[in-house]
């Protein structure tokens, strides 16, 4: 599984008074807190006024990059704001995202040209997000043709088929597994990634809800997150999902994580 940290994000208050602080020290201690936690990627999303997106997400990327040498997840919904930050990475990454909304593909693309990035890739499009799996599959095929214009191949791409919460669509993890089948059938190289806990939206005890969610979406091919990598709880769901599913010889990397701390009761 592909972890992306999720908490450099200006949404979380915490992490909004760090940045209005400019408190390098708690922004680098999520970034390394995560990176020891097996986190992949760093997301770093400013979450700010338009007129100081571009000063804050680069004060976040110069942060986050004196503190780990893990890749960043560069995340903004404006992509003329990835594009501005995106000569401040100091290698190789992720852009969070393209979709088929808007021009968003047409400026993030071209930026991955002969080079090793990777992409987040939403399946909706100017009319929002679909209901029905056909057309998230078929936002998908158009987003990876577009990608192949610039030499970029599907394991290069991580498609979000944007779950959607359980709490206004019954069958919505039974949707979410079924894009997930569809979209690997048609690219088996392609990653799946989204934010599982959208799942438990509106909904008690939601961490519930989130662990067993991505138990059935890993069961049907999603092999990428954005998520909370120092939630114990979800990291030990992830490790025993590929364990169970016959997918970890001799419970190696279970066995592992257990023995590093990141699964299992917390130190006391």
């Amino acid at each position: 599984m592909i972890i992306i940290g999720e908490k450099i994000n200006g949404s979380i208050p915490a992490v909004k008074e760090a940045i209005e602080k400019r408190d390098a020290t708690f922004i680098a201690d999520r970034a390394v807190q995560q990176t020891a936690a097996g986190a992949h990627f760093i997301d770093v999303c400013a979450s700010t006024a338009p007129e100081f997106e571009i000063e804050t997400l680069k004060w976040l990327m110069d942060v986050v990059q004196d503190a780990t040498d893990t890749p960043l997840c560069i995340d903004s919904p404006n992509p003329r704001v990835i594009e501005a930050v995106f000569k401040y990475a100091n290698k190789p990454g992720m852009l969070n995202s393209i979709s088929e909304e808007g021009n968003k593909s047409e400026i993030l693309l071209p930026l991955m040209a002969g080079n090793s990035w990777e992409v987040v890739g939403l399946t909706c499009d100017n009319k929002g997000i679909p209901n029905d799996v056909e057309t998230k599959v078929e936002i998908t095929r158009t987003m990876v043709e577009k990608a192949a214009q610039y030499g970029i191949t599907p394991d290069r791409i991580h498609i979000d088929p944007c779950v959607m919460a359980l709490s206004t669509e019954n069958n919505s993890l039974l949707n979410f597994t079924q894009e997930i089948r569809a979209i690997k059938e048609m690219y088996p190289t392609i990653h799946v990634t989204g934010a599982i806990s959208n799942i438990s939206f509106g909904l008690p005890v939601r961490s519930l809800l989130n662990k067993t969610g991505i138990a059935f979406a890993i069961q049907a091919g999603m092999d990428s997150a954005v998520l909370d990598p120092l939630n114990r709880e979800m990291m030990g769901t992830i490790f025993a999902t590929y364990a169970l599913m016959g997918q970890d010889r001799h419970c190696r990397k279970y066995s592992k994580a257990y023995r590093a701390g990141q699964i299992g009761p917390a130190a006391k």
